[in-house]
């Protein structure tokens, strides 16, 4: 496990009187800035001992108590590290948010320093997510930051997340450079912690390198100078690559023993990223040696988290683990399900875009070093050598007159090149605005799309109750401005999930999961979109209930059968489904009630026993209330259950 670590900026405090620094927070007599000093000064120094939720509720205060009393530069602080509590418990998107916005008012306040500190935050957030291009770009700017002030904690860190985007591009090389640099900063100052996180990263290059003795003095320096200032999360990281080691070297029961071992220290410290790459790796060895089902049982714990943690390079390693399992247990439509995912998630890790941009960033930043040398020697020169240089600059000048034209020509060629591709480029996004991307190219290649039958496909039907009544008391255009505020939302709910938007018609909206592509999305996916859709809609309620506005409230039905899909009409075309399936989710909604996600008995019984992870335990998705026979217009009676999430911790047990 690669270590992408944060920067506070500070390095690790010294040990301070905990009690000292509460009593100051709790004393409203201080000055505002020494009560937010003393806890802002207390959580960092907890940061490597405590878990990451307590780091998050005092950042929580700290923000709230900055923003009421008017600290901008302290909200900022309080922002940053937000951040880093939400990366440390898996949340990227939070922490891309509050890095993002850290950033934002140190820019405002001209704040240079912490600029750089939150820049090399919200990079690593990035690179975790999978967008390395855009990681590079921020990690030079944070490293530009701390040259320019000599800031030689930050220099190391940057140095090393540096090197963590070289080695996810496969550059070991240039890996092996910056964490070689950061450890030479970070011994200069004497910085323990991070040093030992780049002994740890040096130990995953030699053992990809072959050489695994050589990665064992690394870890064990790293886990010496970890344990050496009390940072429990590096020394779970580095126990957990001891791990692999022995692994990989044949010694299957003292590997799993160290895993055994970290997997306790990560649900102590509630590191559920960690857990669902320990989870992977143990499935790996328990593969290796021919225990498919329970590596197969490890990979889905670990897909599941890693799925919930949005880690794409811990996606990529479950499902490739789950890909070979399945295989092998001769599950051929599972394990090419897994491929599929395996593959579009290396893809979006390790791609030719993010080494150009990186290449690009490090050129530039190379360049611009050796160009401020360059400035200064000349400038030194200048005095001696000026007719010399008046000379080179007519030279100069010419070639960039000519080079000048040369572009201008070009340009008339690249400007019409451009406008058509940027025509043919609006048209296939006005056509998948319309289509599914499948059934778009299917039309685009042959000029028509063939009907299709799918045996399992789960409808999802919405309708808002008083919608008449709220038309009514709104005008015309404020009526389609709340439609289209919810149909906004229940579209990016379910584009998330892989569910393909259907229709609307008038105040109904309809989507359904498991086409045009069966494996885009299960009937768990339409489950869990139907859950957001109305605690959106919930939300919004009390959202316009405190305006004085009217609202909307919301049935919704869903269930799961055979359909036929395909395109109608040959003007203003549309993708739609058809069957008894499409009329039973219909009455599954006008069925159900308010603020509830009713189910038909072919969907409960494709769901009920779903499952996740939630604190490393195994628990079921979601709890059911039995509804008992219904009458359904047009269907008779039917067994229909009302749904929510599970809300129980204890297990498996019903």
């Amino acid at each position: 496990m690669l270590v992408a670590l944060l920067a506070t900026g500070t390095g690790l405090f010294a040990q301070t009187n905990a009690d000292s620094l509460r009593a100051i927070w709790n004393d409203a007599s201080r000055p505002d800035t020494v009560r937010f000093d003393a806890l802002y000064k207390l959580a960092s120094s907890m940061r490597h001992t405590a878990p990451p939720d307590t780091m998050l509720r005092n950042a929580e205060r700290l923000a709230a108590f900055a923003e009421k009393r008017g600290l901008e530069q302290r909200v900022g602080r309080a922002l940053n590290m937000q951040g880093n509590a939400l990366f440390s418990i898996g949340d990227y998107d939070g922490a891309l948010d509050r890095y993002t916005r850290s950033v934002e008012v140190f820019q405002k306040l001209g704040d240079r320093r912490n600029e750089g500190v939150a820049l090399n935050g919200l990079s690593n957030a990035c690179s975790i997510k999978g967008n390395e291009a855009q990681a590079i770009v921020y990690y030079m700017r944070s490293l530009r930051i701390a040259e320019d002030l000599k800031d030689s904690t930050l220099i190391a860190r940057v140095l090393g997340n540096i090197g963590v985007s070289y080695y996810m591009q496969q550059d070991r090389e240039n890996a092996l450079d910056y964490f070689q640099r950061r450890i030479a900063v970070a011994d200069a100052i004497g910085d323990k912690q991070c040093a030992s996180e780049a002994w740890s990263n040096i130990g995953i290059v030699h053992i990809e390198l072959g050489d695994t003795a050589l990665a064992l003095e690394d870890y064990a320096r790293s886990m010496q100078l970890a344990e050496d200032v009390g940072d429990d999360s590096m020394v779970l990281y580095t126990l957990a690559n001891i791990a692999a080691v022995h692994i990989g070297r044949g010694d299957h029961a003292k590997g799993m023993e160290l895993y055994e071992r970290s997997m306790g220290l990560a649900r102590a410290l509630g590191d559920s990223a960690m857990i669902g790459q320990i989870f992977t790796q143990m499935g790996g060895s328990l593969r290796d040696r021919g225990e498919l089902k329970a590596a197969l049982s490890n990979a889905t714990l670990g897909l599941r988290i890693a799925r919930r943690t949005g880690n794409p390079s811990a996606i990529r390693d479950a499902a490739e683990l789950a890909y070979d399992v399945y295989k092998k247990r001769g599950e051929h439509a599972e394990a090419l399900r897994m491929y599929e995912l395996y593959f579009a998630m290396r893809d979006s890790v390790s791609n030719d875009e993010n080494k150009q941009a990186i290449m690009h960033q490090k050129f530039q930043y190379d360049y611009d070093k050796k160009e401020a040398l360059l400035t200064a020697e000349q400038e030194k020169k200048d005095a001696v050598a000026t007719e010399a240089l008046r000379r080179k600059s007519v030279e100069r000048n010419a070639f960039i007159g000519g080079f000048g034209l040369m572009v201008l020509l070009a340009g008339v060629f690249f400007t019409q090149r451009n406008r058509i591709s940027k025509a043919r480029k609006r048209s296939d996004e006005l056509l998948l605005n319309i289509l599914p991307a499948e059934v778009a190219e299917e039309l685009k290649d042959t000029g028509a799309a063939q009907a299709k039958l799918f045996d399992y496909a789960t409808i999802l039907f919405t309708d808002f109750k008083g919608f008449t009544e709220a038309s009514e008391k709104l005008s015309p255009q404020d009526l389609v401005e709340e439609l289209n505020t919810c149909f906004k939302a229940f579209d990016h709910i379910i584009t998330a999930r892989g569910i393909e938007k259907i229709k609307t018609i008038g105040d109904a909206y309809m989507c359904a999961g498991g086409l045009p592509d069966p494996k885009s999305s299960t009937p768990a996916e339409v489950l869990y979109a139907a859950l957001e859709m109305q605690a959106f809609m919930t939300a919004r309620k009390t959202e316009r209930d405190a305006q004085g506005l009217p609202a909307f409230e919301m049935r919704l039905g869903i269930h799961t059968g055979p359909v036929v899909a395909g395109i109608v009409g040959v003007k203003k075309f549309q993708y739609d489904i058809w069957g008894d399936t499409v009329n039973t989710a219909s009455r599954m909604e006008s069925s159900g009630a308010v603020g509830q996600v009713n189910i038909s008995e072919a969907t409960y019984a494709l769901v009920k026993d779903v499952t996740e992870v939630r604190e490393g335990m195994e628990v079921r998705s979601f709890m059911f209330t039995p509804r008992g026979k219904v009458q359904a217009k047009g269907k008779g009676e039917m067994e229909m259950y009302f749904t929510d999430l599970a809300r129980s911790q204890d297990g498996l047990n019903p």
